[in-house]
């Protein structure tokens, strides 16, 4: 399945606990869009989250965030995992 980073920029900021919540609803949501998030990053002085996700395509990620708690990303790339 493909991987893919999702970068959000969240303005007035955000914190690490705010990103944990919303990442459970992303686990409570991706099963009905076989994606399957694997980690993230949160970068809290800057306002950024960085997610990577197993997805059949991004815009199925996509659905996942917009249905599980409405914070798209604002870009999102396919990767390939290095060492």
């Amino acid at each position: 399945m493909p991987l893919y980073m999702d970068v959000h920029t969240i303005t007035g900021g955000v914190t690490v606990t705010d990103v944990a919540q919303a990442h459970k609803a992303d686990l409570q949501k991706q099963g009905e869009h076989d994606v399957n998030y694997l980690r993230y990053w949160v970068d809290e002085q800057h306002g950024k989250v960085f997610c990577l996700v197993e997805a059949p395509s991004a815009e199925a990620a996509a659905t996942v965030h917009r249905e599980a708690h409405g914070l798209v990303a604002d870009e999102i790339f396919q990767v390939q995992e290095g060492s």
